[in-house]
């Protein structure tokens, strides 16, 4: 298993007159769909691809009830999902109202296992993978 990034140059925020540096990025290899998180799940446990993809469609249809209903989606120690808006300031509090929401966010808050979890990952640039192929 490896975390695949790239290397680009940037400006540093913090002092944009200074000269570039050179950042890592993180690269994603390719996008995994519904379908294949059932297949891998099913792979990993005694139920079959298609109770699995009807537990992910399930779990989409409960966990978007119960943020528009105002809750925070706590799944054990994995992390939380909750929330958040954009929206229009105003000049006096009793003049923010409902309007003043431009847009939501869902916001993933990381618990301690995924954290530690994520905390084992090996990288590789994607250069070396691609010097690997030639």
């Amino acid at each position: 298993m490896s975390v695949f990034f790239n290397v680009i140059e940037r400006v540093d925020p913090s002092a944009p007159k200074a000269p570039r540096k050179w950042y890592p990025i993180i690269k994603s290899i390719k996008q995994v769909g519904e379908k294949e998180v059932a297949k891998l799940i099913a792979d990993e446990t005694t139920i079959n691809r298609k109770e699995a993809e009807m537990a992910l469609a399930q779990f989409e249809k409960v966990m978007t009830r119960l943020l528009l209903d105002g809750y925070t989606v706590q799944l054990g120690d994995w992390g939380a999902f909750r929330l958040t808006c954009n929206g229009k300031g105003a000049d006096k509090k009793e003049d923010v109202k409902a309007e003043n929401i431009k847009g939501l966010k869902i916001r993933f808050i990381t618990g301690n296992d995924l954290k530690n979890n994520i905390k084992k990952a090996k990288f590789k640039s994607i250069e070396s993978m691609i010097n690997k192929k030639k």
